[in-house]
């Protein structure tokens, strides 16, 4: 059903790869990533201004709570004209993480299957790629076009002296055997990648802490930072392991996004929340 988005993002991912990236991998998932997040950047701005105009209107939430506790329908009847009143939509918030689930997925289909998604080669010359690969490069499974890519010099995938084709691997055969110089190197990104995830919920949790203090008496802000603690947890396991799980190339766009997304609510922090705070003071 979703087919057409890895297709499509191959296309992109091969147009910076040829032209903007100077056909360097690396270089291309980093603007490919940059181009993503600059492509959500509205939708980040409407959740932010969704979470502010909840904030503004949570007294008056509350108020109807209170008012109709004993009433769910009323409740939730007033609650949309609030809502309708005020041109507020409480799922708008979702939007952007709703929007990049679907895009890091179909991701792991262009990083896996470059041949495919990429280059646009059809199942014969796929084949015909694969069978032509010694045995001992064949990647199982999934990722076996990553083989062939490397083999046929269809795409230079080194970046930094990182093969971002291999899927980085705790294995003592693979870290300190024949392969030690490929495998040893690959493990800064799943380190980059969960220490980015730590500090970018670092830095939300901050500004849901700041919020919380301004409304003490805010249950949905308690909830947000339960939510927020769940996720301080929840996220750099995930993170650790997509980025065993996965090519190197996803750990890459992983810790790009992250440090994008640091910066970004580092600029909220600053200029959103601050100047809102100053106005309000």
């Amino acid at each position: 059903m979703f087919s057409f988005i890895p297709k499509f993002l191959g296309i992109i991912l091969n147009f910076i790869y040829e032209n903007l990236a100077f056909k360097n991998y690396g270089l291309a998932i980093i603007l490919f990533t940059i181009f993503v997040k600059l492509l959500l950047l509205p939708l980040t701005i409407k959740q932010i201004k969704s979470t502010a105009k909840m904030q503004e209107l949570q007294p008056i939430i509350q108020e109807l709570q209170r008012k109709y506790k004993n009433d769910t329908n009323k409740l939730n009847e007033e609650l949309m004209k609030l809502y309708t009143e005020h041109k507020y939509n409480p799922a708008s918030g979702c939007l952007p993480l709703l929007v990049q689930i679907p895009i890091l997925f179909s991701l792991i289909y262009v990083i896996g299957q470059p041949l495919t998604y990429m280059f646009g080669y059809s199942i014969e010359e796929i084949k015909t790629f694969i069978e032509a690969v010694p045995d001992e490069m064949k990647v199982p499974g999934f990722y076996a076009q990553l083989g062939a890519v490397n083999f046929h010099n269809i795409l230079n995938m080194n970046f930094l002296g990182l093969d971002l084709g291999a899927i980085p691997s705790l294995s003592p055969g693979k870290l300190f055997g024949e392969e030690m110089l490929k495998y040893l190197p690959l493990l800064i990104l799943p380190i980059l990648s969960v220490t980015s995830t730590i500090l970018s919920n670092k830095l939300m949790m901050m500004s849901t802490m700041r919020k919380n203090d301004d409304n003490k008496n805010d249950k949905s802000q308690d909830v947000a930072m339960a939510m927020n603690r769940n996720m301080a947890i929840i996220a750099p396991l995930m993170t650790l392991w997509v980025s065993f799980q996965f090519p190197a190339g996803l750990g890459l766009y992983w810790f790009t996004s992250n440090v994008f997304q640091i910066f970004q609510q580092l600029y909220i922090n600053k200029y959103i929340v601050n100047k809102k705070e100053v106005k309000e003071g």
